[in-house]
């Protein structure tokens, strides 16, 4: 079944809820939604698990934001979430700006509900570049994407997921019109100004905190061809940070691994919930 739950501050967040089992909750990338976990989703639902993955707001069928599109608005909105649907004993696993909201959640919210955690080309601890994080990305970049955003957001989104997304702007990629299509039409379903907002909320987060208090097994995975989230300033750093953390990196697997790549990513993932 689907359902949405009105957080505190009137936002209405959208879920998609369905088996039974232990709980996996999966959180989103930007700029997309829940549909974004499909092929998770059917995979673990066939495993025997129960799998729930929400729109953030501001994202697909939840509420198009004005404001509160922050790190701590995602965290507490999944707070929210997690505790209308009663969940325990979860795994959380997000991918991209996802996993910073699983991170946030579980250190400030999640740590009597959540068995373990899985973070997926992850932006955790920090990607923009800063006196503590001299090997991140320059702030320009991020400018850049809020830029591009602002003057033609179908065409910048068209050509986000058409090139570096998914790394078919590498020689002999074999683009899928239907994986840049889906990706497009996720992104354009939510609102443009909580998207905007995103984008500082994805890069300029400082998580190390948020790691330095998770207790639970977390498996950290990331390709080495990651041109969204580049892999050692991010999974390799995270993985250190965590005080029960397990990292994996993928020879040549590009930013959208768990679609490109869901075969392996879901037989990983599998592995280490069951282990």
């Amino acid at each position: 079944m689907d359902g949405t739950i009105t957080t505190k501050d009137g936002v209405s967040i959208y879920y998609k809820d369905w088996g039974t089992g232990q709980p996996i909750v999966f959180s989103h990338g930007w700029p997309l939604s829940a549909d974004d976990w499909d092929t998770q989703m059917l995979f673990f639902l066939e495993q025997g698990f129960r799998v729930i993955a929400h729109d953030r707001r501001g994202h697909g069928r939840s509420s198009q934001t004005e404001d509160g599109n922050d790190m701590d608005h995602y965290a507490a909105d999944l707070a929210a979430l997690t505790e209308h649907l009663d969940l325990r004993d979860a795994v959380h696993i997000g991918h991209s700006t996802g996993g910073g909201e699983v991170a946030r959640y579980v250190a400030q919210y999640g740590q009597q509900r959540t068995a373990k955690i899985a973070l997926l080309s992850a932006v955790p601890p920090i990607m923009v570049k800063t006196a503590a994080n001299p090997d991140g990305l320059p702030i320009e970049v991020f400018d850049g994407l809020r830029s591009a955003l602002a003057a033609n957001r179908s065409q910048f989104y068209f050509d986000v997921a058409s090139g570096p997304f998914y790394g078919y702007n590498r020689p002999g990629a074999k683009p899928s019109q239907g994986i840049i299509t889906n990706w497009w039409r996720q992104g354009m379903m939510g609102g443009t100004k909580a998207h905007y907002d995103c984008i500082k909320a994805f890069s300029e987060t400082d998580f190390n905190d948020d790691l330095k208090k998770i207790e639970q097994p977390a498996l950290v995975l990331h390709g080495d061809d990651d041109q969204i989230v580049p892999y050692k300033d991010a999974g390799v750093l995270s993985a250190k940070v965590l005080k029960n953390g397990t990292l994996k990196i993928y020879e040549g697997f590009p930013h959208g691994m768990p679609t490109t790549h869901a075969d392996t990513i879901n037989a990983d993932l599998l592995a280490f919930i069951k282990g």
